[in-house]
């Protein structure tokens, strides 16, 4: 019976976390959370809708490398897919940032707008440090290209 079952261990990569790339990841979480929390505190449910949905992203992302699943799920080149999205949710966050600093009437809709541009910076830095490592047209080492690790 044991031979018949498989073996489905997850590899957890660790030193992802520690990597530019990693911090990069959480940095972006922790800004856009900090942000979800002053617009729910402001009740804006347009701004607290793009923010939630940025975060889930990311973390998608971030589980994406960290459990290595990148390496399992060929099918697509997941470095230019997040370099995509790093660069939709940075234009993203920085217009949703300037019409929420803009005409804010409450604090916690300022605070928010600030913080937001924090995270589109983090997301604008990622995606240029991930888009100067991809090469279409040069010979790339597969780690490099996938984990996004120096």
């Amino acid at each position: 019976m044991n031979k018949d079952r498989i073996n489905a261990t997850m590899e957890v990569d660790l030193p992802f976390l520690k990597s530019t790339k990693g911090l990069l990841k959480i940095a972006e979480m922790v800004c856009v959370f900090v942000a979800f929390v002053c617009y729910a505190v402001a009740s804006r449910p347009p701004y607290i809708a793009v923010t939630c949905m940025e975060f889930f992203i990311t973390f998608g992302f971030l589980l994406l490398y960290l459990l290595k699943l990148n390496k399992m799920f060929t099918f697509f080149f997941w470095p230019l897919i997040d370099v995509f999205n790093s660069f939709f949710a940075a234009a993203l966050m920085c217009i949703l940032s300037l019409v929420a600093v803009s005409t804010y009437t409450v604090k916690g809709t300022l605070s928010g707008g600030i913080v937001g541009f924090v995270a589109a910076a983090f997301w604008s830095l990622d995606g240029c440090i991930l888009f100067k490592k991809i090469t279409f047209n040069k010979s790339r080492t597969t780690t490099e290209a996938q984990t996004g690790k120096n």
